[in-house]
């Protein structure tokens, strides 16, 4: 699967009615994917969802899922996530021992293989493995918490990555999660990102399907 022909909007369930999930991925049938935040309250400051939460929403969906490890032993813990029904699962590399390994594990068992940097994580050390993955994610906020304000500094990273992929003939997806909405997504794009998780700019819209509408067309409008 070469990259997205159209941009890609992934709305994140970290902001989300928890308590009805299911009517709440039923509000955006339009999405590309459902990106599920998981967070083990060691790599992150927070605690969310499971396995068990990914299995019961992909009855809940015909979206796929697109499932974010904020966890601190991604090597161990990943392949449950594709059990379970994900997709595309995400790893990040600051923790992950062996990131070439647990890529190529995901794809074996049939899932998408992304990896995650934080935003004080540099690109360029990982140029050799960028060939692995079929899509990178980089965070524009700090890993946790929804609804967070957007990190402009993060953008000439994002340009670099792009750079890096294209200077390969890489189909890897770049993707950017943290403060994405109608404000800031036309500067992701213009950066080079192609798919885009937002998470409260979706929720908080009162017709969260057609913001995803919205924001894919902002998207577009850069290219």
């Amino acid at each position: 699967m070469g990259p997205p022909k159209t941009p890609q909007i992934t709305p994140s369930i970290l902001n989300a009615d928890f308590a009805a999930l299911g009517a709440e991925v039923g509000r955006i049938p339009s999405a590309d994917w459902v990106h599920v935040d998981v967070m083990d309250n060691h790599f992150v400051p927070n605690l969310t969802f499971g396995p068990t939460m990914v299995e019961a929403l992909t009855k809940a969906t015909d979206v796929p899922l697109d499932a974010h490890l904020m966890i601190e032993d991604p090597d161990r813990e990943a392949l449950a996530y594709v059990e379970a029904g994900a997709g595309s699962v995400t790893f990040h590399v600051e923790a992950s021992s062996a990131p070439v390994r647990l890529a190529r594990e995901l794809r074996g068992h049939g899932a998408r293989a992304s990896m995650a940097l934080k935003p004080a994580t540099p690109i360029e050390p990982y140029e050799d493995l960028l060939a692995e993955l079929d899509m990178v994610l980089l965070m524009t906020v700090e890993p946790g918490f929804g609804g967070q304000k957007f990190l402009d500094l993060v953008l000439p990273k994002v340009r670099r990555a792009r750079e890096l992929l294209d200077r390969h003939g890489l189909e890897t997806w770049l993707q950017v999660d943290g403060g994405v909405s109608l404000e800031t997504i036309e500067r992701c794009a213009e950066a080079g990102a192609d798919v885009f998780v937002a998470g409260s700019a979706v929720f908080s819209a009162e017709d969260p399907d057609r913001m995803v509408a919205a924001l894919r067309s902002a998207a577009q409008s850069v290219g």
